[in-house]
Parts: structure tokens; C-alpha cells; sequence
């Protein structure tokens, strides 16, 4: 007998207004922000559609991001264990395509001098050593997936003269303590050899760090992993996950997926409803973006633009900011507090505004893309990679407060192994406990917008 094959969701417009501390789900089959990254992807790779029935599998992991896609391919290369990946909406919807493609030698928001001040100096170096291998996980597969990797290393510059004396602390730091090479420049070199940057007072420069097109990058995830035997089932949200015997239930609109373990990798994508284990360890924070037109021979000149790395400010509202292959230049930054106030266009402005500020020859020039994104922030300021449940096969790997696009290959890799029932090191604080949670986190936004106004003031505040 003829089978009927299965009907497709419809698809759904994007929606600029989701926030995960109040949707009860992301949707099914919503298109992509319009970010610069999905304009310039290219067609993405196929997938295995929605789940179209019930099935029984090994590993199912929600969540094809960056850490969704990469633990899948870990699982099949380096523990021959096929996993199936369950997403909401498109492949790599959240975080993976609207960030601003900085890969970074850290993850979480803590510096290296706050590792120590935390955990003592030895725990703070094996995770500079985990960190580390992360990158140089991250580098490999950027060398392996055509994702315009720009390396070089990473720029953070200094926003007051203030702040420049904690980078030249922070880099003694680095150097004396974990052997990471940072230097300290003043304002004359970074205007010299690197970028005339309007106010700067000079920058600490990490050898380690690249740009990437990570819509680009999370696509070449999806085509590796399913290579790799991995199964990549797109508008299939999860609406219900429960412990049945040893595994688990996760139902879906199109069927129940049953499972012997579950990974989850939702990020700032988290929503509360979606497994008691999650439910407030995620603060999600949005933040903007925007990618100006083509800059000309002449504009690049006038900035003397000469490095095409990575940049962030020290602002604790921070910009990160870079030269795009294409001449473009791409800035981000901090946005609304509510998904429900993204559209308002005083956040826009604190973009155009930092724009003009750090490149006045830029004021006013047209902007090709903007969009916003839910960065995973948590609530002590560190991921985490865990089995949070020593009696379930449940495991989770988020919180990387806007420091994932390089950490979140290695967190994958991590996840993978715990999945495989394989140890992770013991000494390393982010593979230890779960992530905090907060009774009150959607309360914490009224804490979060007087804190914005604190921080701006801080920010911008002239040095003595």
C-alpha cells in the first residue's frame, strides 16, 4: 500500500517579539531574524524535516545550535553514537545565527583575574587549560568549514584611561600566572598599526581569536554531523519531555520521540516550561546588531583600519564590534530588556550612536542589516556542562554569556563524552554542579533595567 507522505508545517513568519521568560515555546518553523549571516549563507543544507512519527532513538538532543550540532558530530566521530537532533524552528534559529561571529580564547563572563579570585590560581589554571584546548577545538573545525574565518587575535579596548590600568593588571596576569601572551598598547600604536578609534585610550591585544560567519559555520555543523550519521529533525519544537523507565519521552507536534538520554542545548533560547532542570538557570539578555553598508577605499583609510580581528570595548555594556571580509563593518551591542520592547528604536540608537562615537567619519551611514538575539547569560557568570542528576541520563551545556561561538564546539565535545559516559575533569569548576538557579528570575529584569542606567552612567563617565 502506498504510504502518504508526511505534510510539512506551514511556515511561520519571524517573530521579533519572542522572549523566553515568557513564550511558552519558540514556535515551529519560524524564520530566521534577518541577519546579515542567513542573507549571506547561501542555501543551508538539507536536513531530515520535522518528526513525522513515533521513534525510538539513542541520544536525542534539543537544540541545533552551535552546541547541538557539535555534540551530535563528536558523538558520531568519537564515541560511533548517532544522535538525533530536535529544533523548533530552522537549523541553528537562535544564538548560532544572530551573534556577532566572535570567536574568543574564553567562555562565561569572568576574567582570568576573577577565575582565581573565585576558585584559587590551580583551579583557575586547568580551566585556562580547558578553555584553551576549546579553542584550539573550535580553530580546527573553522580550518575543516568554509566560514570566512578571520584569525589574527583579539582586540579590547580600552574605553577610558581607567580602564586601561585594569588591562595592563590583567595582562601581568595572563602572563605570570597562565603563560598567555597579552600585551598592553597605548593609544598612539592602536591608532598607528591597528585603528583610529575615536576616545580610545589604548587596548590589551590576545593573540587568540577569530571571526567567523557563523551562520556559515553552524551550517557546516548540520552537513558534518549528518555525514557523520546524525539525524537533524527541524520544526519538531519539544513540548513535553518525561522520564519513561531508564530514558525519556519528548513529544513533539508530529510524534513521540523516545530516548535513552537527552542533551539539552537551547541557550538563551531556554524557555521555562521546557524541563524542571532548566527552569530559571538561564537569564537571557538580548542583544543588537547591526551591519553597515560597504565601507569605501577611502572610509577604511580615513579610520586607518588595518586589522580585520576581533574587537571588543571595556565597557560593561560593552560593544564588540569588526571589519567584515566583504568591507563591512558589524557592531553590536546591549538592547531592550523585554523581547516585548525589542522593536523600539532607542535601542537602534545606542548602536548608531556608539557607531558614530568610535568612527565619526561613519555618522549616518546606511545600514544594510539589524537584528537582536537572547544571549544565555547565567546567574553566576559561568557555563556549564553537566549530568545534573546522577540517577537520569539528562545532560545540559548553556551558559555562556556571550562568549559561545568558539567555547560551544568544545562544550558539545564535552557534552558528548558525558553522554558516552565518559569523565570530565574533575578539577575544571564549569563540568562541577548545576547552573544556579533564581526563584525570581523573571523579576530580575526590574534589577536588570536600573542596572542599565548604572552601567551607562559608569560607562561614560569622564576620567578624573
Amino acid at each position: 500500500m502506498n504510504q502518504i507522505a508526511p505534510v510539512a508545517p506551514t511556515a511561520q513568519p519571524y517573530d521579533p517579539r519572542y522572549d523566553p521568560l515568557v513564550d511558552a515555546t519558540p514556535g515551529r518553523n519560524r524564520a530566521y531574524a534577518p541577519t546579515y549571516w542567513v542573507a549571506t549563507a547561501g542555501t543551508p543544507p538539507a536536513d531530515d524535516g520535522p518528526v513525522d512519527r513515533d521513534m525510538d532513538v539513542d541520544v536525542a538532543i534539543v537544540g541545533s545550535g552551535f552546541t547541538g550540532l557539535s555534540c551530535a558530530l563528536f558523538l558520531a566521530r568519537e564515541h560511533g553514537i548517532r544522535a538525533t537532533v530536535l529544533e523548533a524552528n530552522r537549523v541553528a534559529w537562535g544564538c548560532s545565527t544572530r551573534n556577532g561571529g566572535q570567536g574568543q580564547n574564553a567562555s562565561g563572563r569572568l576574567t582570568r583575574t576573577q577565575w582565581i579570585a573565585r576558585w584559587g590560581e590551580d583551579v583557575a589554571k586547568s580551566l585556562h587549560a580547558e578553555i584553551l584546548e576549546g579553542f584550539e577545538t573550535f580553530a580546527a573545525l573553522t580550518r575543516e568549514i568554509d566560514c570566512d574565518p578571520q584569525p589574527g587575535g583579539h582586540l579590547y579596548i580600552a574605553h577610558r584611561r581607567r580602564t586601561l590600568e585594569k588591562l595592563r593588571a590583567q595582562s601581568e596576569v595572563d602572563n605570570r600566572v597562565f603563560g598567555y601572551a597579552t600585551r598592553v598598547m597605548d593609544a598612539d600604536e592602536l591608532r598607528r598599526d591597528w585603528v583610529d578609534e575615536a576616545g580610545a585610550a589604548g587596548a590589551l591585544h590576545e593573540p587568540l581569536g577569530i571571526g567567523v560567519h557563523p551562520a556559515k559555520l553552524a551550517f557546516g555543523y548540520l552537513a558534518a554531523a549528518r555525514a557523520a550519521g546524525a539525524r537533524v529533525h527541524t520544526a519538531s519544537p519539544v513540548v513535553e519531555v518525561t522520564r519513561e523507565g531508564a530514558g525519556f519521552r519528548l513529544r513533539t507536534p508530529g510524534g513521540t520521540v523516545r530516548a535513552r538520554a537527552v542533551a539539552f542545548a537551547t541557550g538563551g533560547y531556554t524557555g521555562q516550561g521546557l524541563h524542571p532542570r532548566l527552569r530559571s538557570r538561564i537569564m537571557p539578555i538580548l542583544s543588537n546588531s547591526v551591519v553597515t553598508r560597504k565601507l569605501t577605499a577611502d572610509e577604511i583609510g580615513a579610520l586607518n583600519f588595518r586589522t580585520r580581528q576581533v574587537i571588543t570595548d571595556t565597557r560593561t555594556l560593552r560593544y564588540y564590534y569588526r571589519l567584515l571580509p566583504d568591507d563591512r563593518l558589524q557592531i553590536g551591542s546591549r538592547s531592550a530588556i523585554t523581547g516585548a520592547d525589542a522593536e523600539n528604536a532607542t535601542h537602534l540608537r545606542v548602536l548608531t550612536d556608539g557607531l558614530a562615537a568610535k568612527f565619526p567619519p561613519l555618522r549616518g551611514i546606511r545600514l544594510d542589516h539589524s537584528w537582536w538575539g537572547w544571549v544565555d547569560v547565567s546567574h553566576d557568570m559561568m557555563p556549564r556542562i553537566v549530568r545534573p542528576d546522577p540517577a537520569a541520563p539528562l545532560f545540559y551545556a548553556m551558559g555562556y554569556g556571550g562568549n559561545g561561538v568558539s567555547y560551544s564546539a568544545q562544550a558539545g565535545r564535552r557534552l558528548a563524552a558525558l553522554v558516552a559516559g565518559r569523565p570530565l575533569p574533575e578539577r575544571v569548576p564549569i563540568f562541577r554542579g548545576e547552573l544556579p538557579g533564581h526563584p525570581f528570575a523573571p523579576f530580575r529584569r526590574i534589577g536588570q533595567r536600573i542596572l542599565y542606567r548604572v552601567y551607562q552612567r559608569r560607562d561614560e563617565r569622564p576620567d578624573p
